[in-house]
């Protein structure tokens, strides 16, 4: 019973001391978009600024039509970005166009 305690202890204690998920996806911008160019051949698809809490920051989406995959960055003032939210399967909607002429 005392084994299982400690076990149990001890696995919670290393969750509690482990750091934060979002903190292990930041980096210096240059450092995660030269990883996504040589490791994903992703490219900036689009991009703009975000308000939060009274700071701006730039959120940006790169993709790759070879891989299929995306990556959603939230770049800071201070050039640390951080990768929000990341994927396969990348698709581009195209939007619907009204054909010219009368309606019927």
């Amino acid at each position: 019973m005392f084994k299982r305690l400690l076990g149990i202890a001890l696995l919670f204690g290393m969750a509690a001391t482990a750091p934060p998920v979002l903190a292990q996806t930041c980096a210096q911008r240059d450092v995660v978009i030269s990883r996504l160019q040589d490791s994903y051949s992703e490219q900036l698809i689009f991009g703009g600024l975000q308000k939060m809490r009274g700071a701006q920051s730039v959120m940006e989406v790169w993709s790759s039509k070879e891989t299929g995959t995306y990556t959603v960055l939230l770049t800071q003032a201070n050039g640390i970005s951080c990768i929000v939210a990341a994927g396969t399967d990348f698709f581009e909607a195209i939007p619907k166009v009204e054909a010219d002429g009368t309606p019927s």
